[in-house]
């Protein structure tokens, strides 16, 4: 597949990297389409633990079947597994490379490479040919945090290139999020650093879309009309949640949390859950309705 040069006055440039100083010139092995403005980065280390992996690739999947690109840098560990939890929920998936779009790197992503250039692109701002040198890595994080809404560390140690990530992202003004970790796992330490300065934490797909801005958590794809949705389950957070709701009487987020006894953030996150699921809609100021036969009270 042919790669093509993107300079920032181009109608296809990324619009999340053009609205921040942007590199001059992009280099693109695939297709980048209006719909990965919608985009979240996922990032974590390369000696990645069997925990991280999974998760990584489950939140890429959860996400990216919702319609939001992933974005990572094809390093090993962490990113490949967002990149191949994309690809399995047959999602869109960036890799921003810190070598030229021709150049295999890490030497056993070729195949990953291939398919992420088919069902997404591959993206540098160095030219093809180019080696991956340790110097181009810093440059391409910020590229990488450019492209996003916001940036998800998975895992991290201490010093890590993911952690550069999130800070490159929250200088841009991006969102940045961190997935817990076992306080004892060298390689959550990073990630459990940011947690606590003030990174949301996140324990599924939901907090990551609830913390979207509106425009964006709008365009998260819902169900087609006439999809079957499988109800949630009567005792879950959704379930009690939706319980409360009715089609013609908008209650307030405030009014859901008083009733459910729940936390305002486990409430928001199973509003978002029901909503997505085409069970719940948000009115103007915060206040929330069910639609008709589909669950809440009659």
């Amino acid at each position: 597949m042919e790669c093509y040069a993107l300079d920032p006055r181009d109608t296809r440039y990324p619009a999340q990297l053009a609205a921040v100083p942007a590199p001059p010139d992009l280099w693109v092995r695939g297709t980048l389409v209006d719909d990965d403005a919608l985009a979240i980065a996922i990032v974590g280390t390369r000696r990645a633990s069997a925990y991280g992996l999974a998760v990584a690739e489950r939140l890429a999947f959860d996400l990216a079947a919702r319609g939001i690109t992933i974005v990572s840098g094809l390093a090993r560990g962490i990113d490949t597994a967002a990149h191949r939890g994309a690809l399995a929920a047959a999602g869109r998936t960036l890799a921003v490379l810190g070598n030229g779009v021709d150049v295999v790197y890490p030497p056993e992503s070729r195949t990953l490479m291939d398919e992420i250039a088919t069902r997404g692109a591959l993206v540098s701002q160095f030219p093809p040919g180019t080696a991956p040198l340790a110097w181009h890595f810093p440059a391409r994080n910020r590229t990488l945090a450019g492209l996003a809404l916001g940036v998800v560390v998975v895992e991290a140690p201490e010093r890590s290139g993911a952690l550069i990530t999130a800070s490159l992202a929250a200088d841009l003004g991006r969102e940045v999020f961190a997935v817990p970790g076992q306080i004892t796992s060298l390689t959550s330490q990073g990630s459990n650093a940011l947690i606590q300065d003030g990174a949301k934490l996140i324990r599924g797909w939901q907090d990551v879309v609830q913390e979207l801005p509106d425009q964006w958590r709008r365009a998260v794809r819902a169900p087609l009309p006439g999809d079957e949705v499988e109800a949630p389950a009567v005792d879950s957070e959704e379930g009690r949640v939706l319980a409360l709701l009715r089609p013609d009487e908008p209650q307030h987020i405030e009014m859901l949390i008083a009733r459910t006894g729940s936390s305002p953030g486990r409430v928001a996150a199973a509003l978002i859950t029901l909503e997505l699921n085409g069970r719940a809609r948000q009115l103007d100021g915060q206040r929330w309705v069910t639609f008709p036969n589909r669950g809440g009270r009659s």
